[in-house]
């Protein structure tokens, strides 16, 4: 036997009640929710600010490195300059540690201290001193120092 198909007014053959469909209310900006551009466009934004963040810090240490080499120099400078007791006209070089230096002691001609007697003595010794470290890193420190060219003890008299 074949099953009949159920006359037309019959409960089975009543259209199947529909199910309302319920949107979700729009906000200011559209649906809720991002797009896949959306997500895309946030995405390299954010990388973009990490990347210059990154860079800036490293900048910001390479910097800080170029600085410490730098008062290195100088307090190496500065300590060369103030070995000199008694100055008188040498060139001398050294390395200490990445530092290379080197100091030379000229005297500079001054002709109003020849005029007189009591300063014909006297000289003026120029002390530079030149600190290189690396490729480019180089510092130089100048100073005048007047002395007699004898050595003068403290407490003692001329």
């Amino acid at each position: 036997m074949t099953p009949r198909a159920p006359a037309a007014g019959h409960p089975r053959c009543a259209p199947a009640p529909r199910t309302p469909v319920i949107l979700k209310p729009r906000g200011p900006l559209g649906p809720a929710g991002f797009t896949l551009l959306e997500v895309l466009v946030a995405f390299a934004i954010l990388s973009i600010a990490v990347v210059a963040s990154i860079q800036g810090f490293a900048q910001g240490l390479r910097l800080l490195k170029a600085a410490g080499d730098h008062q290195q120099a100088m307090l190496l400078a500065d300590q060369k300059i103030r070995e000199v007791v008694a100055p008188a006209e040498e060139q001398k070089s050294g390395t200490e540690g990445p530092f290379t230096w080197e100091r030379t002691i000229s005297i500079d001609p001054v002709p109003e201290l020849a005029r007189s007697p009591s300063t014909e003595p006297w000289k003026i010794y120029r002390i530079a001193v030149r600190v290189g470290w690396g490729d480019k890193g180089r510092v130089e420190l100048v100073t005048l120092r007047a002395s007699t060219g004898r050595q003068v003890l403290p407490g003692a008299r001329p």
